[in-house]
């Protein structure tokens, strides 16, 4: 019997390279796959650059990635999809960071890199069954409705369901994600049991497949200062100046330059086109709470109807990766929702994710308006 073949992502990380050995050791037919998906020179990455060593963090990881493959006895394959991953997310990220929101690249990268361009090349080009990711979720099919689930891993202070609720039912049917029932903590054991190359390896942080960057800088590689004003949103008296509003988040604290003030000052509201940056004091957090949102052509992974018996129905709610759920009701309206918070709920921001939970099942998830 001919044993099915799974292409995994090997990031360089410890996660990934658990799930390469704990596949192998299941008895399938793996191959690993090692995914290059920015050129700092080609893609203008200038200021904000942190990055000095003579060995950028890139080929590190592609170095740790080959190590874990070449211990384990697995064929590593490098492909670049720098193109893809400027069209399809970095460019929707720089847009959306002109227009004021705040997007979610590690959701935009799930969706249209590694589970669509690696996805398909695994399938098309290496005749992969499936892939697997090192993600701390999992999946099922259920017999009854007839379609796949996406399920809250179960170490649920590291469960990433969140940041694959813009996936579909195709991509789930042609994914494993072997990490679903284990805590981090086994994971970094399993590592060392097996003196596994990145057992010690810290976990990556920063901007998908970019890294750490001094994230202001950084943008003004692609987005040109546009100075302004600061305004005190509760006096409307104008406090201080900045260098754009886009590069500032609802909620943020630091990098106001807001010296001589009595406290503390939060992003309260941002106006695009007049160039004001509203804030509040520390002591006055009421502008940071909403008690509803709405979602545009929000993305279902099943269909709630074979869940809920109309339109109209509770279920439970993230609004960013690691809260805790929020109890909601959620009113479809064709392709859009709305969603109303039992209590109100700090900091929901225009760009980021809404993730509709029923129990340990992630519905879907659409981008607040």
């Amino acid at each position: 019997m001919k044993k099915e073949k799974v292409i995994v992502g090997l990031s360089g990380g410890v996660d990934s390279s658990v799930t390469l050995l704990l596949l192998k050791q299941q008895g399938y037919d793996v191959e690993a796959f090692f995914m290059r998906n920015w050129d700092s020179t080609l893609n203008n990455d200038v200021l904000g650059n942190n990055d000095d060593s003579e060995i950028c963090s890139q080929e590190v990881d592609y170095a740790d990635a080959k190590k874990v493959a070449d211990q384990l006895g697995v064929k590593l394959h490098r492909v670049d999809f720098i193109k893809e991953y400027w069209d399809f997310v970095f460019k929707h990220f720089v847009d959306e960071y002109a227009k004021g929101r705040t997007p979610n690249p590690d959701i935009l990268c799930n969706k249209h890199i590694k589970f669509e361009q690696f996805l398909n090349y695994a399938v098309e080009k290496l005749g992969a069954d499936y892939i697997a990711t090192g993600h701390y979720a999992g999946v099922r099919f259920n017999e009854k409705t007839k379609e796949y689930e996406l399920l809250k891993g179960k170490d649920h202070t590291k469960d990433q369901s969140y940041f694959l609720s813009e996936l579909n039912q195709k991509q789930l049917s042609k994914t494993l994600f072997p990490l679903y029932e284990l805590p981090k903590t086994e994971i970094r054991e399993i590592a060392r049991k097996f003196n596994i190359a990145t057992s010690d390896k810290p976990d990556s942080t920063g901007i998908c497949f970019i890294g750490e960057r001094n994230f202001t800088k950084f943008l003004q590689n692609y987005i040109p200062n546009q100075p302004g004003d600061i305004f005190d949103i509760s006096t409307n008296k104008k406090i201080g100046t900045h260098i754009g509003v886009m590069y500032y988040t609802i909620g943020q604290r630091k990098g106001l330059n807001l010296g001589g003030q009595s406290e503390p000052y939060y992003v309260a509201d941002k106006d695009i086109e007049k160039k004001i940056l509203y804030v509040s004091p520390t002591s006055d957090e009421k502008y940071l709470y909403s008690n509803e949102c709405e979602s545009e052509n929000f993305n279902w992974i099943v269909n709630p109807k074979n869940y809920f018996s109309n339109d109209v129905f509770k279920c439970t709610a993230k609004f960013r990766y690691r809260q805790i759920d929020v109890n909601v009701t959620v009113y479809i309206k064709g392709k859009d929702i709305k969603v109303v918070l039992d209590e109100k709920t700090r900091a929901l921001t225009p760009g980021q994710e809404v993730v509709l939970y029923h129990n340990e099942i992630c519905l879907g998830g659409g981008v607040i308006k």
